[in-house]
């Protein structure tokens, strides 16, 4: 399952659960992303040529972060640009996550290794600012099983 998290026509964050599964290649993210997100699924004997990747030159406006759950259960929490809360989901291992706009906070809710890949090099404190978040009593989920509908990311939303 995907679930594409949107406030105001804006693409958030993409979530990929652990039990997404499709044959080939499937891009999670449109062309205009800084960051692109994308699952691979082959069969054995499947050959992917040699290649290497020729220098482009790519403008990074904003840091976008994808996040992958190892073990563990993380809750996020997302808040819009101005830093007002709108929801919390709940990941866990096999879990992936591409945070691209707003804002986001996290509480662990049992030991969790991840990975984290972003444009880099992170400078510090300059990179971010950060503010008061809401209180566990304010959290609104909902079962992150349930089905959602894939959108045509694309062609709805504002980067």
């Amino acid at each position: 399952m995907i679930e594409h998290i949107i406030d105001n026509n804006q693409l958030l964050a993409v979530i990929v659960y652990h039990d997404f599964d499709k044959p080939g290649i499937h891009f999670f993210t449109p062309n205009e992303l800084s960051q692109q997100l994308a699952y691979m699924h082959h069969p054995t004997g499947k050959v992917i040529s040699p290649h290497v990747h020729n220098p482009v030159v790519r403008e990074v406006e904003y840091t976008q972060e994808v996040l992958i759950i190892r073990k563990g259960k993380l809750r996020v929490d997302f808040y819009d640009e101005q830093q007002q809360y709108l929801k919390s989901r709940v990941l866990e291992a096999g879990d992936v996550i591409l945070l691209i706009k707003g804002g986001h906070g996290f509480e662990v809710l049992s030991e969790v290794e991840m990975f984290e890949v972003k444009q880099g090099p992170y400078v510090g404190e300059q990179d971010k600012t950060r503010f008061i978040g809401i209180s566990s009593d304010q959290i609104k989920t909902r079962d992150c099983m349930a089905t959602v509908p894939e959108p045509e990311v694309s062609s709805l939303l504002t980067i």
